[in-house]
């Protein structure tokens, strides 16, 4: 898995042995920092469920200020550590060991505010309509507090299991399908940017 852009471009990011982290293909990642492009530069960012930091990384690498990554799983938390050790970005970026779904209450894992905030969950805790709502609730709770008033959270879930609906009043969704991959950007209805990222491609 490579760096897509920017200053690290072409770089290959370590990661761990199995099937228990889950990266995502480039196509969809270069899809994605398109639509940052407005709010990357010189960014406070929050990776959450961050795995090897393929996102927060490509951040980074296309200029954004600060990334705080939060994972929980050893291994992946280790590639983490070394990617960002071999790529000098050491002054830039934190690794937290903690729970993201505690991440909207808990400081200083979500102290902000965020301009970027990126969640991409376990496919399993989406697998049940209750696991979505509860998973809605963290994403609102986040969207409502750590994040700067005029930012983006970018969701990544399975194509099709999410609605704008889900997300609830006072939220902005807009939404991006790559094959089996749905990536809604959202933010604060009231205060979404006329530019806000939009529409499906």
């Amino acid at each position: 898995m490579r760096i897509i852009a920017g200053t690290h471009r072409g770089r290959i990011l370590a990661a761990p042995k199995g099937l228990a982290t889950r990266p995502m293909l480039g196509r969809v990642r270069e899809a994605i920092f398109n639509r940052l492009a407005p709010w990357t530069d010189g960014a406070r960012v929050l990776d959450l469920f961050s795995g090897t930091g393929s996102l927060g990384i490509e951040a980074l690498s296309r200029g954004a200020a600060f990334v705080r990554f939060l994972e929980r799983g050893k291994e992946a938390r280790e590639a983490l550590a070394r990617n960002i050790d071999s790529f000098g970005l050491q002054e830039r970026a934190e690794v937290k060991n903690g729970d993201a779904l505690a991440a909207a209450t808990h400081a200083p894992l979500a102290s902000g505010p965020w301009d970027i905030v990126f969640f991409d969950p376990p496919y399993p805790l989406l697998d049940t309509k209750q696991g979505r709502d509860e998973l809605a609730e963290h994403v609102c709770s986040i969207i409502h507090g750590p994040l700067a008033e005029d930012g983006v959270f970018v969701y990544h879930t399975p194509a099709g299991i999410m609605a704008e609906r889900d997300f609830g009043p006072g939220i902005e969704a807009a939404l991006g399908t790559w094959g089996t991959t749905d990536i809604w950007f959202l933010g604060r209805s009231e205060d979404a940017a006329p530019d806000a990222p939009g529409g499906s491609a």
